[in-house]
């Protein structure tokens, strides 16, 4: 994808954000502007704000006379350049840097959540997906996320232990899905 490639050397694409064609685009550098400035025909890069609740960069839109909810710029972004579309937890946009501030479009990726969760437990203090060791109780313990909810799955003096709970846990959610033919 070109604008991806020009996102790296700081070349800046604009496109329409789909829920607000004409009215607002997002650059692949992470900018938004608005098409229709307070309404007076002239286009204007929105201030970004750091959301508190998810310590994100978002802005403020507006349609039809009225402010939708504070949107994330890196959602923003993923929505017009990676065609991504919100599906609850199915599919989530992956900072690759894993800065929550980098909203350049060579930095996003769309993934699994659970890969997504892998990667971020990955990072953590076991070399196994689900494992992570807690220090002020000297022992694994082994979690997993389904629909939205983490699972605990318990506490283990071995980490291969805790890595064969996540396992098996993840085999029991695979085979209780319905197949389609």
């Amino acid at each position: 994808m070109i604008a991806k490639v020009l996102s790296r050397i700081g070349i800046e694409v604009w496109k329409d954000i789909p829920e607000y064609v004409g009215l607002y685009q997002v650059s692949n550098l992470g900018n938004v502007r608005s098409l229709n400035y307070l309404k007076q025909g002239f286009v204007k890069e929105l201030k970004k704000y750091i959301n508190s609740g998810s310590g994100r960069k978002s802005v403020s839109l507006c349609k039809n006379g009225k402010v939708s909810t504070n949107q994330n710029v890196y959602v923003l972004v993923a929505k017009a350049f990676l065609n991504h579309k919100s599906c609850g937890h199915k599919l989530v946009v992956d900072h690759i840097d894993n800065n929550a501030l980098n909203d350049n479009l060579y930095n996003l990726q769309v993934i699994t959540q659970r890969k997504n969760i892998s990667k971020s437990i990955k990072n953590s203090t076991s070399k196994y997906t689900g494992v992570s060791k807690k220090t002020k109780e000297k022992k694994w313990t082994a979690q997993i996320q389904v629909n939205g909810k983490v699972k605990h799955l318990g506490y283990f003096t071995d980490e291969k232990k805790a890595s064969e709970a996540y396992q098996n846990e993840l085999k029991k959610i695979n085979e209780s899905k319905p197949t389609t033919l």
